[in-house]
């Protein structure tokens, strides 16, 4: 028997203030239920607001959350979704730039790549692997955790260190 309840994390990792409303709305629309997030400035991007909240749902709320805040620009976030008896976990992670990733997920958050997905990089890899490690990064969503990166991590306490910029 699936179960019917899930329950995960929502990480708005930037939004400008002005779109802050519409995304506690469009989550709640999601949710089936008025939420109220705690707002606080992100310090990697001036201007722009960020969020944690922990949501509870039916079986699809991930996929639903993820689904309501798509295709708004300057917005980056993650879902995730815990795993539960008859449910995947999942993550889903957006960025103006690249849109939507998703993928399913362990019990330790931990990606879960289905093995066609492996062997269809390999064949399109050949023998380069070169070509190999990039398709893997695709598969990965590495793209994705590049760029939220300096998003999960800035705080007033915590600068920010832009890896993947060359100065």
């Amino acid at each position: 028997m699936a179960a019917t309840h899930a329950r995960g994390v929502l990480f708005v990792h930037s939004a400008p203030r002005a779109l802050c409303p519409h995304v506690e709305w469009a989550a709640g629309s999601a949710l089936d239920r008025a939420v109220n997030f705690g707002w606080a400035d992100q310090p990697a991007l001036a201007g722009a607001q960020r969020t944690e909240y922990y949501w509870e749902g039916s079986a699809d709320a991930g996929a639903r959350l993820a689904s309501a805040l798509r295709g708004w620009e300057d917005l980056r976030y993650e879902v995730t979704q815990d795993p539960a008896p008859g449910i995947d976990g999942a993550r889903w992670m957006h960025t103006p730039e690249l849109g939507v990733f998703h993928a399913q997920a362990d019990a330790h958050g931990n990606l879960v790549v289905p093995e066609d997905r492996i062997r269809a990089a390999m064949v399109s890899a050949g023998s380069d692997a070169f070509e190999l490690h990039r398709e893997l990064r695709l598969v990965l969503g590495q793209a994705w955790d590049d760029e939220l990166e300096p998003f999960r991590h800035a705080s007033d306490d915590n600068p920010v260190i832009w890896l993947h910029k060359v100065g």
